[in-house]
């Protein structure tokens, strides 16, 4: 199928029963900005691993239909007693990440069942994410075939010199940062990692950009600012914060 017969599909309401959606969850960083010793993915987040938060997400939300982990070898008997002690059902294979986050996705893309139709690649570290915004997503994608999590950006946004000194201000009206998830068709996502290699594109910072580099366009979906990722420790706090209010107001809606 050709890009052009692919992004001009008649756009649809609600994703086929018969489409799977395969989330790739990308954990194999060095976790440098956390400190320590342990990978971020594995730090204690309200009495649960970050990374069980995040698989905890994908495994509750009924369009996803496999999980497969990219991670530091290392790093595969915690990922085992994850999948064991919080009944992770869905996690069909962990692979060794690569050298980098496209290297990563890669080698995670080529595990995926072959009746899958959507990827849904994700930071295993952004473990607030909820079963509802990646439905949320999944659905974009399918009337779209490429829709990314998302917040607009609300501050004001300088642009500098190299120096740090302002040149201008920029205007913020159709400003995003993009979170994840980020799922694309598999034709599209396969195309576009293709591109990528040929180009000799390695620097990509997202999966957004390899689809943008192919020509095609993603979806913004509003998601919450909660949706934040694990990265230092006062993103630890801040998590930390955010699953005790949740919980509290879990427990008054139950009264």
């Amino acid at each position: 199928m050709s890009l052009s017969q692919l992004m001009g599909a008649p756009k649809v309401k609600a994703q086929k029963p018969k489409e799977k959606t395969a989330a790739l969850i990308l954990a194999a960083g060095s976790s440098t900005r956390m400190g320590g010793t342990l990978s971020k993915q594995f730090l204690s987040l309200c009495g649960a691993p970050v990374l069980a938060h995040t698989l905890l997400a994908f495994q509750k939300t009924p369009r996803i239909s496999e999980i497969i982990v990219a991670a530091r070898p290392e790093d595969f008997d915690e990922i085992a007693e994850i999948r064991r002690d919080f009944h992770i059902t869905k996690l069909h294979t962990v692979v060794a990440g690569g050298k980098n986050r496209q290297e990563s996705a890669r080698r995670a893309f080529a595990k995926v069942s072959d009746d899958v139709t959507y990827v849904a690649i994700a930071d295993g570290a952004r473990c607030l994410i909820t079963p509802e915004e990646i439905t949320n997503v999944c659905l974009s994608a399918c009337r779209y075939k490429a829709a990314s999590a998302a917040r607009r950006i609300n501050g004001t946004v300088k642009r500098t010199n190299y120096r740090g000194a302002v040149l201008d201000t920029v205007d913020r009206t159709n400003l995003w940062e993009a979170q994840t998830p980020q799922i694309f068709h598999v034709a599209l996502y396969s195309a576009a990692l293709a591109q990528a290699e040929k180009d000799k594109l390695t620097t990509a910072t997202d999966d957004n950009s390899l689809v943008e580099n192919l020509g095609a366009r993603v979806q913004m979906v509003e998601c919450s600012p909660e949706n934040i990722k694990i990265t230092t420790p006062e993103d630890l706090s801040l998590a930390t914060a955010i699953l005790t209010m949740r919980q509290a107001a879990e427990e008054e809606n139950e009264k």
